[in-house]
């Protein structure tokens, strides 16, 4: 999360933006401090209260509790292997975001069972891609830790894949989840992708 930091957002420290953490409560600790800063708004995300959790939300798919185009940038590390559908977690950041906002996720290619309250999924990059391509955000980067770094902490386990992608402005957006399978289907059929 650090070099998307320092990749993607150097340079905006005098930009007012408001960033959304989903999967923010502290529990092996938080991202919070690499997006401390004086112009930034920083936002927690989680489904239930704690530490370093500033908006609770009643579900994964649905986020009542925050407006459309109103953030411009979502972080998302080490939650997506915990979500059941985690596509349809995808629309609701794709619906977030302003247009030529950033996302930045990381999620695990390997590792152990860790239950939290589950443990669904693992990522790779093809994965990651087609994620993006089905909430209609650009991929710009998609990289996983295929080699032990040597990390103390054992993060080496994990091979994190790291998806940043972003909101293009194609000048409308999709009302609905049904709006967007209906998008990917007719974009699937076109190509001829069966």
């Amino acid at each position: 999360m650090e070099a998307f930091r320092q990749r993607y957002l150097a340079g905006r420290e005098n930009d007012f933006l408001c960033i959304y953490d989903l999967g923010s409560q502290d529990v092996n600790g938080s991202y919070q401090p690499l997006f401390s800063n004086a112009q930034w708004k920083y936002v927690g995300i989680d489904m239930a209260e704690g530490d370093n959790v500033d908006v609770v939300l009643r579900t994964p798919y649905v986020w009542r509790e925050i407006a459309s185009s109103s953030a411009d940038v979502v972080i998302s590390g080490q939650a997506f292997e915990h979500i059941q559908y985690f596509w349809i977690t995808m629309l609701e950041i794709a619906r977030v975001l302003k247009p030529g906002g950033v996302c930045c996720i990381i999620a695990p290619s390997s590792g152990p069972e860790h239950r939290y309250p589950m443990d669904c999924w693992r990522f790779y990059p093809d994965g990651m891609r087609s994620l993006a391509q089905f909430a209609r955000l650009e991929a710009i980067d998609v990289t996983t830790q295929w080699e032990d770094e040597g990390y103390d902490d054992g993060s080496d386990w994990w091979h994190d894949t790291m998806l940043v992608c972003r909101k293009q402005d194609r000048g409308f957006l999709l009302n609905t989840k049904i709006d967007a399978v209906r998008w990917f289907q007719h974009r699937v059929m076109t190509m001829g992708m069966r």
